[in-house]
């Protein structure tokens, strides 16, 4: 896609400036960057592709009137919820990814992208839909916009928005529904988060729509998904990012293993999960080379959209999500095959495998093709498909979020990994504006954030702005906590209790 004509206002001073970095950068291009080569494509044996049992209303739930997901015309004027309660709003524009991060002084902040397509949503007189929107989450019932980042790469992040937590960081790189040049923005957030402190804007990627972080937080990748081009780009000092790496490899978004010698890529042109070693990127190798280590697919594969690593008692898994349907990446099964979302054992890198899936009862091809005359349900790049999904932890998660654009939020128990459960959902009251192309519909697009202590759950509706909701006790899934029972006689068997 053509880079549009304000966006490319913006950034050609910036690049005239940044003259001497786009001439390394090319540099590192003529040399053609590395092209691993590519792993045999594995088919493995996967569950049954149903829908995820769907939530339980507890009274006081306004519910959806059909089937799970379906969102019929003037069915959500007043919005619909299950099991959650609305603790705020803000804003009337959302995009791609929502963050929560907390200072080292304690400041509790939310950031989120503002604009579905920059400049469309800038034209907007009232300025809401401009760049990144910093909010001040003390009190969570009354978000305040403290700062908004007007950076190029923030006005025009698409899906890269991205932070790192365990230094502050707050990143994107110039993307579109294409690509973008690879001109990165970084933010540092540590000192106050309601009040980022810009460290660099400088053109050191080839190209930019999606991104990943190392944990960290010392390398940033700028993918640019139409194109076969990753960028490795050492933060360590974030006031002289530096490119270390370039790979002719197609990613749409990617996300980074604990140590960082593990990238996982979702391929969106393959419709594959790949694998990849970054060992040596990680280790700063002077000259850094990258191995697939594995490639898989699965049923209904759509247009893979990024993964979300975490661990279950000491175990690896990759939380996978689809975007939109088969039909409109041109594979098999059309466009009533939803991708949806899935957890995939990882323990065997080599031997990646598909154990349960994350899809709503309008996913499935009959339903899906009952409801195509729903409000956005005829539009090839929103309907009732995922979009992005996220955990609260990293570490042993009882619950995933996902947004499902026209079916809105919704929220799985996966205490039981092979046997997920949908608790929850949130749809925005629904209104017909040029975001969603003059249809009243849903448009939940971003990867949700949590603050899990309270049990909410903050994500952004592209027409209606930022939500944060509440999931009800009742609903969200408690830990266990299992301790040995002694006596002098003979150890007992472990007993496990539950938890709040």
């Amino acid at each position: 896609m053509a880079l549009p004509l304000l966006a490319l206002a913006l950034v050609v001073p910036i690049a005239q400036a940044a003259l001497g970095e786009l001439t390394d950068l090319l540099a590192l291009g003529q040399a053609g960057g590395q092209t691993p080569a590519k792993a045999p494509v594995q088919r493995r044996a996967e569950p049954p592709l149903r829908a995820t049992p769907r939530a339980d209303c507890l009274p006081g739930s306004n519910e959806e009137p059909g089937i799970q997901g379906r969102v019929p015309a003037g069915a959500a004027s007043e919005g619909l919820s299950c099991n959650v309660s609305l603790v705020s709003r803000q804003g009337s524009s959302g995009g791609f990814k929502v963050w929560r991060y907390i200072d080292r002084q304690g400041n509790e902040c939310a950031y989120y992208d503002t604009a579905l397509l920059f400049p469309l949503n800038a034209l907007k007189l009232s300025g809401s839909s401009l760049g990144v929107a910093v909010l001040d989450m003390s009190d969570p019932a009354n978000p305040v916009q403290t700062a908004t980042l007007t950076e190029p790469a923030m006005l025009t992040p698409h899906e890269s928005l991205s932070l790192n937590k365990k230094r502050g960081l707050l990143a994107a790189v110039l993307g579109d529904p294409a690509t973008h040049p690879g001109l990165v923005s970084i933010y540092d957030l540590s000192a106050d988060c309601r009040r980022p402190v810009l460290q660099s804007t400088e053109l050191v990627a080839r190209y930019g729509h999606e991104s990943g972080f190392s944990r960290d937080g010392k390398t940033f990748y700028a993918t640019g998904t139409s194109v076969a081009a990753i960028t490795a780009i050492d933060v360590t000092n974030p006031k002289r990012p530096d490119p270390i790496w370039h790979g002719n490899i197609v990613s749409h978004g990617m996300s980074l293993s604990d140590d960082g010698d593990r990238a996982y890529i979702a391929d969106p042109i393959a419709g594959e999960l790949m694998i990849l070693d970054t060992s040596e990127i990680q280790a700063r190798a002077r000259d850094p080379k990258t191995r697939e280590i594995s490639r898989l697919t699965w049923k209904s594969v759509s247009i893979p959209q990024n993964t979300a690593p975490f661990s279950v008692r000491g175990k690896p898994y990759l939380l996978e999500f689809d975007e939109y349907t088969a039909g409109l990446s041109g594979r098999e099964g059309g466009r009533d095959e939803v991708g949806a979302a899935r957890i995939i054992d990882i323990s065997n890198d080599r031997r990646p495998r598909v154990i349960s899936n994350l899809r709503l009862k309008v996913n499935q091809p009959a339903e899906h093709r009952a409801a195509s005359q729903d409000p956005g349900a005829e539009s090839p790049v929103q309907g009732y498909a995922a979009h992005y999904c996220a955990v609260p932890t990293a570490v042993d998660p009882k619950v995933v979020a996902c947004s499902f654009i026209a079916s809105g939020l919704r929220v799985f128990d996966i205490s039981e990994l092979k046997s997920p459960k949908e608790i929850a959902y949130f749809v925005p009251p629904t209104q017909a504006r040029v975001e969603n192309g003059l249809m009243p519909s849903a448009y939940a697009m971003s990867k949700p954030a949590f603050a899990p202590g309270r049990r909410e759950v903050w994500f952004t509706d592209g027409t209606t702005g930022f939500y944060n909701v509440r999931v009800d006790k009742r609903v969200w899934p408690r830990r266990k906590t299992c301790r040995a029972q002694d006596s002098k006689r003979k150890r007992r068997p472990v007993r496990c209790r539950r938890a709040s």
